[in-house]
């Protein structure tokens, strides 16, 4: 993109995962001296307004989805499909009067299936090329995946964060398989802390605690979690720290934690630099096993306890595959 371009960036706001990944692409914009306008709704949206202070950001409304703490998700997503391909239709239109309204010329969203444009460059994001279903469902995966890919090659790229290797590949069978959508581009694993130098000044944590939990997830399995890991440690001996995965919350700054018991303490949210040191000198990480969190452990070469949500093939699958391949552990799915 050597010609100045006005890009907008729109990540999907289910978990954070979506925006942390857009990071070291929008840094690379900025660093390309384009205008980078983003796009989105609730915690994704905070934390990249929170990342980038100086761009313009405007609300977009996501897909109209709500989860099952149970086991059932994949279940109650399907219900809900409808609303999703509605959904769809909305933002697309939403999306033509902002291209006008804005003069945008690049198009960058991650998994928002909506957000095309006949009269931009439109790269789409995504590592689920090819998505699993239950085992009860198995026989319907070849239509789901021909459904994705003519989804997929409406827009002009997709640039899928893995390496086009299967063998080096860290989403294993979610992005490669037979049939390739013809506008696939690997562009290798994007994480925030890839490259990154740290800031060096005294405003930065020198002490870490023994085990540093990684919570984010949408609702209610966020909460679920939470809980779940406050329980567990509630009479710990060891000093335990939960990033809670809340960039909208400001009721505690990350530097005078909420107290929980005298081991336990948890935080909304933590800065880039701030998770960085955590993630590099914490002994031990518990994790769920979302990409984009996975992305970042290899990253910076840590290795994690990976917990699926339940239902959440992808994350079941992911946690496999790790433990396999990363020298991960599993534990358990969350349950309610």
């Amino acid at each position: 993109m050597k010609i100045k371009q006005t890009i907008l960036i729109a990540p999907l706001d289910w978990g954070l995962g979506h925006a942390t990944r857009c990071i070291p692409l929008i840094r690379q914009f900025v660093l390309e001296n384009h205008t980078v306008i983003l796009a989105g709704q609730g915690s994704s949206l905070s934390l990249l307004q929170q990342e980038f202070p100086n761009l313009q950001t405007l609300h977009l409304k996501g897909y109209k989805v709500s989860y099952s703490s149970s086991g059932l998700l994949f279940l109650k997503l399907l219900l809900q499909m409808p609303l999703w391909g509605i959904s769809i239709i909305i933002e697309h239109l939403r999306l033509r009067s902002l291209v006008k309204k804005l003069g945008v010329t690049t198009v960058v969203s991650d998994n928002r299936y909506g957000l095309w444009h006949p009269k931009t460059l439109n790269v789409l994001i995504s590592h689920q090329l090819f998505i699993k279903l239950p085992h009860s469902l198995k026989w319907l995966e070849p239509t789901l995946h021909q459904f994705t890919r003519i989804l997929i090659q409406r827009f002009h790229e997709c640039w899928v964060p893995d390496f086009e290797d299967y063998n080096l590949s860290l989403a294993g069978d979610l992005s490669h398989g037979k049939i390739l959508p013809k506008n696939v581009k690997y562009i290798g694993p994007l994480s925030r802390f890839y490259r990154y130098e740290p800031p060096t000044n005294e405003n930065m944590p020198t002490t870490f605690p023994d085990i540093l939990v990684l919570i984010s997830a949408p609702e209610p399995f966020r909460s679920v979690f939470q809980q779940q890991m406050i329980m567990h440690y509630s009479q710990t001996e060891q000093q335990v720290l939960l990033v809670c995965g809340q960039p909208n919350n400001n009721s505690k700054p990350p530097h005078n934690p909420l107290p929980t018991s005298e081991k336990l303490k948890h935080v909304p949210h933590l800065s880039t630099p701030e998770l960085y040191f955590y993630l590099k000198h914490t002994p031990q990480i518990i994790s769920l096993s979302g990409y984009s969190t996975l992305m970042d452990l290899y990253a910076l070469q840590r290795t994690a306890e990976l917990i699926a949500t339940p239902g959440q093939t992808e994350q079941e699958y992911l946690a496999e595959w790790w433990s396999k391949r990363k020298n991960t552990t599993t534990s358990q799915s969350i349950r309610q």
